[in-house]
């Protein structure tokens, strides 16, 4: 996708973005907690959430955690960061910039190196990588520690088999973005972490109508329905089950945490 065509799908997503995107009530605490957990994040950290959109993760993990310092919010779209509300919860700070911005010294930021950052399933939008990531990385304190969080090479979701197909076709390898990490200085690893799904087939072909995947917004209206019809019938329960996997691309700044 191009950038502009990024934008404008979560510009007009975004009043309803929460809404799709919390599959159930133990997901958000879930992968919350499990970004915490390998960012070894503590309340003194400085922590910047990197193409956040509408703060669903970092509402949570600043819930869980209680930092000293407000966590940075950074998306491209105020539409998006808008729905963090006005004023934002407290230990949030939006920051409306792309990953690019921050990477190139675009853009002002409270603080002048971050201890930890996380980037959830947003790197697939980001045009050099290995550059950009190489920029984020030296926004990083000795010891700091970037995350990426992202969807592997393939899934298991139960969608019509042309977005699968185009999926595969998109989605950068982790072990590519792995690469990245390494070349940009850091200690970096790969692992991967499993959420079972379990969603009412209605609310997920709804999910997939609203084209809450960014994927989901290159095919047409007539692609998407046709679409919709083949998930019909290739999913007849009621409830869908399935893995929602994510690989964990891990770099870390050597030297001692903060």
């Amino acid at each position: 996708m191009e950038r502009g065509d990024v934008r404008g799908h979560y510009e007009e997503l975004a009043a309803e973005y929460d809404e799709h995107w919390v599959y159930g009530p133990d997901y958000i605490p879930w992968m919350s907690g499990r970004i915490a957990e390998a960012l070894r994040l503590s309340p003194t950290n400085r922590i910047a959430d990197i193409g956040s959109g509408t703060g669903l993760f970092a509402r949570e993990v600043a819930r869980q955690l209680q930092p000293r310092h407000p966590i940075l919010c950074v998306d491209p779209s105020e539409t998006m960061l808008r729905q963090l509300g006005t004023p934002p919860p407290s230990g949030l700070t939006p920051i409306v910039a792309s990953a690019e911005d921050i990477a190139e010294g675009r853009a002002d930021l409270p603080y002048e190196q971050v201890d930890a950052m996380w980037l959830k399933e947003s790197v697939h939008h980001i045009t050099d990588q290995a550059r950009t990531l190489r920029g984020l990385a030296d926004r990083l304190t000795t010891g700091g520690r970037l995350l990426v969080v992202m969807l592997p090479a393939t899934i298991q979701y139960p969608l019509f088999q042309a977005a699968l197909d185009r999926f595969e076709e998109l989605q950068p390898d982790p072990a590519h973005i792995q690469q990245h990490l390494s070349t940009a200085g850091l200690d970096a690893g790969l692992t991967h972490v499993e959420h079972e799904l379990r969603i009412d087939r209605d609310k997920y072909i709804g999910m997939v109508r609203a084209r809450y995947m960014s994927l989901l917004s290159t095919f047409s209206d007539s692609e998407i329905e046709a679409g919709i019809e083949e998930m019909k019938a290739a999913y007849p329960e009621p409830v869908l089950v399935f893995p929602d996997r994510f690989a964990f691309v891990l770099g870390e700044r050597p030297g001692e945490s903060v």
